[in-house]
């Protein structure tokens, strides 16, 4: 059997837009917050190519705690901190409450400029 014959024989679900909520997880809106400031604060490092003990001397955390972050790992780091180290790399955040179209209930994203 060739490797194309047994990739046709596995099935393939589409997922949503949120793989936290495609887990199942009750708290996948506010995963995929903090995964999105998490990958935006990860490219500013790295454009910066800070070593992982300067990053964290800047952003006031312990190295191995940034490495968490980076790893993915941050889950003991709210949205308000990670908005705060934003800030701290001189970018601003700005926060937009409107109200939605919809009859459902309001939802976070994250828009990167």
């Amino acid at each position: 059997m060739s490797t194309t014959e047994i990739i046709d024989k596995i099935a393939v679900e589409a997922g949503s837009s949120n793989p936290y909520a495609d887990l199942g997880r009750s708290d996948a809106g506010e995963m995929l917050v903090k995964a999105e400031l998490a990958q935006k604060i990860a490219l500013i490092l790295k454009s910066r190519r800070l070593t992982q003990q300067r990053a964290a001397d800047l952003l006031g955390i312990s190295q191995p705690k940034l490495s968490d972050l980076l790893r993915g790992k941050f889950r003991g780091i709210s949205q308000a901190k990670m908005i705060e180290y934003l800030n701290r790399l001189g970018y601003d955040v700005d926060i937009v409450v409107r109200k939605n179209d919809r009859s459902t209930p309001g939802e976070t994203q994250v828009l990167i400029a």
